[in-house]
Protein backbone atom coordinates (compact mmCIF):
# COMPACT_ATOMS: atom_id res chain seq x y z
CA UNK A 1 0.00 0.00 0.00
CA UNK A 2 1.62 3.65 -0.74
CA UNK A 3 2.19 5.45 2.00
CA UNK A 4 0.19 8.50 2.57
CA UNK A 5 -2.80 7.73 0.11
CA UNK A 6 -6.43 7.02 1.42
CA UNK A 7 -7.03 4.18 3.40
CA UNK A 8 -10.72 3.27 3.15
CA UNK A 9 -12.11 2.30 6.46
CA UNK A 10 -9.41 3.64 8.65
CA UNK A 11 -10.88 4.81 11.84
CA UNK A 12 -14.16 5.87 12.52
CA UNK A 13 -16.51 8.03 10.34
CA UNK A 14 -16.18 12.09 10.84
CA UNK A 15 -18.69 13.67 13.61
CA UNK A 16 -19.02 10.32 15.12
CA UNK A 17 -18.63 9.78 19.18
CA UNK A 18 -15.21 7.86 20.62
CA UNK A 19 -15.74 5.04 22.85
CA UNK A 20 -14.26 6.89 25.77
CA UNK A 21 -17.17 10.03 25.18
CA UNK A 22 -19.79 7.52 24.70
CA UNK A 23 -18.80 5.94 28.23
CA UNK A 24 -18.25 9.02 29.33
CA UNK A 25 -21.86 10.21 28.22
CA UNK A 26 -23.29 6.81 29.72
CA UNK A 27 -21.73 7.31 33.18
CA UNK A 28 -23.27 10.48 33.21
CA UNK A 29 -26.67 9.42 32.37
CA UNK A 30 -26.71 6.77 34.91
CA UNK A 31 -25.64 9.47 37.33
CA UNK A 32 -28.45 11.56 36.66
CA UNK A 33 -30.61 8.41 37.33
CA UNK A 34 -29.48 7.72 40.91
CA UNK A 35 -29.18 11.49 41.75
CA UNK A 36 -32.75 11.66 40.25
CA UNK A 37 -33.91 9.00 42.39
CA UNK A 38 -32.53 10.71 45.80
CA UNK A 39 -33.59 14.29 44.80
CA UNK A 40 -35.95 14.39 42.56
CA UNK A 41 -36.53 17.53 40.39
CA UNK A 42 -33.79 18.47 42.03
CA UNK A 43 -31.52 19.39 39.03
CA UNK A 44 -33.92 21.38 36.49
CA UNK A 45 -32.00 23.78 35.05
CA UNK A 46 -28.98 23.64 37.98
CA UNK A 47 -25.71 22.75 35.73
CA UNK A 48 -23.91 23.43 38.98
CA UNK A 49 -25.91 21.57 41.73
CA UNK A 50 -25.86 18.12 39.66
CA UNK A 51 -21.56 18.42 39.19
CA UNK A 52 -21.50 18.93 42.73
CA UNK A 53 -23.36 15.74 43.06
CA UNK A 54 -21.30 13.70 40.97
CA UNK A 55 -18.32 14.51 42.94
CA UNK A 56 -19.15 14.21 46.35
CA UNK A 57 -21.00 10.37 45.16
CA UNK A 58 -18.50 8.52 46.24
CA UNK A 59 -20.05 5.43 44.34
CA UNK A 60 -19.11 7.37 40.97
CA UNK A 61 -15.74 6.43 39.31
CA UNK A 62 -13.15 8.25 40.61
CA UNK A 63 -12.39 9.47 37.12
CA UNK A 64 -15.91 10.77 36.29
CA UNK A 65 -15.83 12.46 39.88
CA UNK A 66 -12.98 14.49 39.08
CA UNK A 67 -14.23 15.47 35.53
CA UNK A 68 -17.22 16.98 37.46
CA UNK A 69 -15.19 18.48 40.19
CA UNK A 70 -13.12 19.88 37.36
CA UNK A 71 -15.88 21.36 35.43
CA UNK A 72 -17.26 22.63 39.14
CA UNK A 73 -14.53 24.47 40.45
CA UNK A 74 -14.66 27.35 38.29
CA UNK A 75 -17.91 28.26 39.83
CA UNK A 76 -16.85 27.69 43.29
CA UNK A 77 -13.47 29.44 43.94
CA UNK A 78 -13.04 32.28 41.47
CA UNK A 79 -9.82 32.62 39.39
CA UNK A 80 -6.91 34.80 40.45
CA UNK A 81 -6.50 37.41 38.68
CA UNK A 82 -3.16 38.86 37.29
CA UNK A 83 -2.46 42.46 39.03
CA UNK A 84 -0.05 45.20 37.31
CA UNK A 85 1.81 47.34 39.71
CA UNK A 86 0.09 50.77 39.91
CA UNK A 87 2.51 52.82 41.63
CA UNK A 88 6.25 54.20 41.00
CA UNK A 89 9.60 53.25 42.25
CA UNK A 90 11.06 55.08 44.49
CA UNK A 91 13.72 53.46 46.07
CA UNK A 92 16.62 50.85 44.93
CA UNK A 93 16.82 47.62 46.36
CA UNK A 94 20.35 48.47 47.91
CA UNK A 95 18.35 51.85 49.72
CA UNK A 96 15.84 49.82 50.41
CA UNK A 97 18.36 47.03 52.35
CA UNK A 98 19.79 50.22 54.01
CA UNK A 99 16.45 51.19 55.18
CA UNK A 100 15.65 47.88 56.41
CA UNK A 101 18.64 47.44 57.99
CA UNK A 102 18.07 51.00 59.88
CA UNK A 103 14.50 49.53 61.23
CA UNK A 104 16.15 46.71 62.12
CA UNK A 105 18.67 48.57 64.40
CA UNK A 106 16.02 50.77 65.98
CA UNK A 107 14.35 47.64 67.01
CA UNK A 108 16.64 45.45 67.67
CA UNK A 109 19.93 47.40 68.47
CA UNK A 110 23.56 46.72 66.69
CA UNK A 111 23.84 43.12 68.55
CA UNK A 112 21.17 41.60 66.31
CA UNK A 113 23.52 41.91 62.89
CA UNK A 114 26.20 39.70 62.09
CA UNK A 115 29.34 40.79 61.59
Amino acid sequence: MPRGGHRLGAGRPKGSRSARTLDRERSIKEAAIVLEGILPDAFKGDAHAFLMAVYKDTRNPLKDRLAAATAAIGYEKPRLAAVEHSGEMTLTHEQALAELEKLEEAAFGKAHHAP
